[in-house]
């Protein structure tokens, strides 16, 4: 089986590559990180320009093919920069969710809006007490004529402070842990009764925690058939999941790369620490675990653009995101090991790498969670 990129995805990747070593380095990652905005809307908007936003939707809905493989290639580059815009909030989660449950006029209005980057969405779905399940939900949908009445909390939101719009979860009908009885709503960000409370995650991020406080939204608001949102949100979470896993590759990638070349200036006794045969045999364990996230994180992908069945693309996803959770502690704790104290500091990229993929460790269900879920499917 030929597992190599095609043309039209390398030059996706060099394009990315490109735009990382010319304009996103360090200083500039950390000048975005403490701007009021959290992001950079130039480069949004570049994005926009590049086509980078269509890469998530099919042709049919004026993207560029909806590949998963396509997005791994994007998804892992940005990890290698570790860049901070909220391109999974907006295109892959709300994105996917618009694709798979809006109606033909919603549908046109909002992919046209993310593609050209006018503007930002955040999924809200997780509660309190949802933990790693999606369809742990408590927030009420009360229909009203033509009127609906949302009631809860969301914590956790991904650019909850940059939203224009929220897609809300909420339940229609059924129990707390119901899959069925779910419904997607979207909520303009200043509606009357909707709050938020934004916060910096460990890896310079934004989250909120967002409160629906019988917010009033119409009918025509809701995405998809009464209480038919599950299959949709557990394709967008999979398919982020995949995402995720590919950003997390890149910045592991990043993190033996940078630890190689410092051990090739660090020097103890008078001579290179790359010398040392146990730093060699460490450094090479992180490139075989570096490796075998990239195998897995490409089979995923590959079982989302295919014709498998739902259960065994939920178990492939899984299978990755357990496999990439074992490769964040093996290659993240060496590499800050082997820095020394320096490592730690806020001065050098690699603690801020080392932070990154230990959110995205988490970030959809950590490594812990998938094993089980992959057993129980």
């Amino acid at each position: 089986m030929d597992f190599s990129y095609t043309e039209v995805q390398q030059m996706l990747q060099d394009q990315v590559q490109k735009f990382v070593q010319k304009s996103y380095d360090f200083d500039t990652r950390n000048s975005i990180v403490a701007s009021e905005e959290g992001y950079s809307k130039e480069f949004w908007q570049l994005f926009a320009e590049l086509g980078w936003l269509a890469v998530p939707f099919t042709e049919d809905d004026g993207g560029l093919g909806g590949s998963a493989v396509d997005l791994i290639v994007m998804m892992e580059e940005f990890g290698k920069a570790n860049l901070v815009e909220p391109y999974t909030s907006t295109a892959v989660l709300c994105g996917t969710l618009i694709a798979e449950l809006a109606n033909g006029e919603q549908k046109e209005a909002l992919v046209n809006s993310i593609i050209a980057g006018e503007v930002q969405l955040a999924l809200a779905y997780i509660e309190p007490q949802s933990r790693f399940n999606p369809f742990n939900v408590e927030t009420t949908a009360v229909v009203e004529g033509d009127a609906i009445t949302l009631t809860g909390k969301k914590i956790g939101v991904l650019n909850g402070e940059a939203a224009d719009k929220f897609i809300v979860i909420a339940r229609e009908s059924g129990e707390s842990l119901d899959r069925d009885g779910l419904s997607a709503f979207l909520v303009e960000a200043d509606a009357a009764g909707v709050s938020r409370r934004s916060f910096p995650t460990v890896d310079g991020k934004r989250a909120s925690l967002v409160e629906f406080d019988q917010v009033k939204v119409d009918t025509s608001t809701r995405l998809g058939g009464t209480g038919q949102a599950a299959d949709a949100l557990q394709a967008a979470t999979d398919k982020a999941t995949v995402g995720v896993c590919a950003e997390t590759v890149g910045a592991l990638e990043s993190l033996l790369q940078k630890t190689v070349e410092y051990t090739k200036t660090r020097k103890q006794f008078g001579t290179p620490i790359a010398t040392f045969q146990a730093l060699q045999h460490r450094m090479a364990d992180m490139f075989i675990e570096c490796q075998l996230a990239k195998s897995i994180v490409m089979m995923a992908a590959m079982s989302l653009d295919s014709q498998d069945e739902g259960i065994e693309k939920t178990r492939a996803v899984s299978a990755a995101k357990s496999r990439v959770g074992k490769a964040i502690k093996a290659v993240g704790q060496e590499a800050i090991q082997i820095h020394g104290g320096i490592g730690m500091t806020e001065e050098l990229d690699v603690g801020h790498l080392f932070k990154r993929v230990t959110a995205l460790d988490i970030q959809f269900g950590d490594g812990e969670f998938h094993t089980e879920r992959y057993a129980s499917l």
